[in-house]
């Protein structure tokens, strides 16, 4: 073998461990779940403690607030399965019932433990569909 493909095979058996190694530390600890609550609460002892952000739509007349404070219980669902989300913090202007939401959190025996500044709430759309003849559909 040439000195060439010896020092490209060392340099590569050195290189190569070094990229992987670097890849998993950096993904690794910054990975978190997407899940749909339907996906969670089919089997959520599986869950339990794991990092995830969970998407869902808040269940109508389910947002309670404990007076003069900014902790909030509310429950989202998908499908025909639901849970309980505690969260202490600002909720943004467009969380209300019937919203589309994804939480940032912990699922628990209790319920989701949803993390500071954890609750996204998805704009509703605010325009209309254009026909084609470039008139809203209504």
């Amino acid at each position: 073998m040439s000195t060439k493909a010896i020092r490209a095979t060392l340099s590569g058996l050195a290189i190569i461990p070094a990229f992987v190694a670097v890849m998993y530390t950096t993904v690794a600890k910054d990975a978190v779940y997407y899940k749909h609550v339907n996906e969670v609460m089919n089997a959520p002892d599986q869950w339990y403690g794991k990092p995830m952000q969970l998407h869902g739509f808040v269940v109508d007349n389910s947002i309670l607030q404990r007076p003069n404070t900014m902790d909030y219980r509310f429950k989202i669902k998908t499908e025909e399965y639901s849970v309980v989300a505690d969260y202490t913090g600002i909720v943004p202007d467009t969380f209300k019932d019937g919203a589309e939401v994804v939480l940032s959190g912990r699922l628990g025996p209790e319920g989701f433990k949803v993390d500071p500044n954890g609750v996204t709430a998805k704009c509703p759309s605010k325009y209309e569909a254009a026909g084609p003849s470039g008139s809203a559909i209504r």
